[in-house]
């Protein structure tokens, strides 16, 4: 790989394993992302992929192997876990969003509390990324006066707030019913053609077509086949041809 090339690369695992007890749940895993790229993690439930997703973020701590993500080494003891979640933004299934603050208050609160904003600078900043959502007319709404899917998209708002340069997203629409799931995946592809750097764990295979550069198929805990998004109509192995078969 030319220097270039490799200066590009905002994500990298190298032949990392993760255990839990006595079940290895990680088996060797190694890829790679480049500023830019769209990647989309698919397989069985139990193949390892969320857990993988929640390493680059050090919501779990990797047994053997290395990470490094945006410039940051995971397994270094000099780690400033502060850091790397500013660069780090992640999505989860469930939104996580707080259930006594408005949308604003939700969105505005790290601003405020990490990066130590003024009330009038988190304002626009709130404001410009729920609009990014199409959620700026719900600013004083309280979470339960939303849908899943507004929900979903203020949670998207609340970590580009923090101008991350990476994204992860864990299954995000695997709880909405599939009208809300329409426009949240919406939401991130306009993300992915704003040059947003993006990894995605995913059951939603149409959408891996349309939008990933890359798609990482895990199978028993290991990276089983790689590739462009065509892979997905022109596997390699059984199991990737099994998997989409029945996905479909």
């Amino acid at each position: 790989m030319d220097k270039d090339k490799e200066m590009d690369v905002i994500v990298k695992l190298d032949n990392v394993e993760k255990s839990f007890g006595s079940t290895p749940v990680l088996k060797g895993i190694s890829f790679e992302v480049r500023r830019g790229e769209v990647v989309a993690i698919i397989g069985r439930s139990g193949s390892g992929k969320s857990t993988a997703l929640r390493c680059i973020d050090r919501l779990e701590v990797i047994d053997s192997g290395s990470i490094d993500v945006c410039g940051h080494q995971l397994a270094s003891s000099q780690l400033d876990l502060k850091k790397l979640r500013r660069d780090v933004g992640i999505v989860f299934q469930s939104y996580n969003l707080f259930p006594h603050l408005t949308v604003q208050q939700n969105v505005s609160l790290a601003l405020r509390a990490v990066k130590k904003m003024s009330r009038d600078a988190s304002a626009l900043v709130t404001s410009k990324v729920l609009k990014r959502v199409g959620m700026e007319n719900k600013l004083d709404a309280y979470p339960e006066e939303l849908s899943g899917g507004q929900q979903q998209r203020v949670a998207i708002a609340r970590s580009l707030a923090m101008e991350p340069q990476l994204m992860l997203f864990d299954e995000v629409t695997s709880a909405l019913d599939p009208e809300l799931t329409g426009e949240v995946l919406q939401v991130m592809e306009d993300l992915a053609k704003g040059g947003m750097t993006m990894i995605l764990v995913t059951h939603e295979m149409a959408f891996a077509r349309k939008v990933a550069d890359q798609v990482i198929f895990m199978h028993q805990g290991k990276v089983w086949e790689t590739g462009p998004a065509d892979i997905l109509s022109n596997a390699q192995t059984s199991e990737l041809k099994k998997f989409v078969g029945s996905a479909l």
